[in-house]
């Protein structure tokens, strides 16, 4: 199968979750990212993204609460279109988000954020393989922006499906060193 055959599979997986699935296995994935955050005390700089209601992704927003509360440091990236990239915004104090006219959450009052500082990006994802490499939605706005931070980050993909086998690979495509689903984590 081709990424774009998988692609188009997991976006119909994915529709067809219900509401109620979508909610409860977010807190599960939830639940398995904070106990590894607390197993890994070192790490306090998190980049996440805000889910795309229309896209059924999984729900960061409990998440996000949670690590303000817990006096996490917290990003998020908006595309660049005029550099065809993603900005790095520090959302750690944002109280308040609102939808642009694409339905994409946009932290409202969100600083630049520093991108050196960041320590684990959660990652958005259709579908991944049993070595750690992921299919998006297929701009490559995630492969440009991992490529671009320290080596040492963690790279953590977040599923509501078990992995593939196998994906079709690109050489520009940068692996996942985790996967949190709601079964449980993976590492690659």
């Amino acid at each position: 199968m081709d990424k774009g055959a998988i692609r188009n599979l997991y976006i119909r997986k994915r529709r067809e979750l219900k509401r109620e699935d979508i909610r409860r296995y977010s807190e599960q994935i939830t639940e398995y990212l904070l106990e590894f955050l607390h197993e890994n005390p070192h790490l306090k700089h998190i980049h996440l993204f805000l889910p795309i209601d229309r896209f059924h992704e999984v729900d960061t927003y409990p998440l996000f609460y949670k690590l303000q509360v817990q006096g996490f440091h917290i990003y998020t990236s908006a595309v660049n279109k005029e550099k065809d990239n993603l900005d790095t915004l520090d959302i750690t104090d944002i109280r308040e988000f609102k939808s642009d006219s694409w339905g994409i959450p946009v932290p409202v009052g969100a600083n630049p954020g520093k991108p050196e500082s960041i320590q684990v990006v959660l990652i958005p994802l259709l579908a991944y393989d049993l070595r750690g490499f992921r299919i998006g939605y297929g701009k490559g706005y995630y492969d440009k922006y991992l490529s671009s931070l320290s080596q040492e980050v963690l790279k953590i993909g977040i599923s509501f499906f078990s992995p593939m086998d196998e994906l079709p690979k690109e050489n520009h495509d940068v692996p996942l060193d985790l996967c949190v689903t709601p079964e449980g984590r993976l590492s690659f």
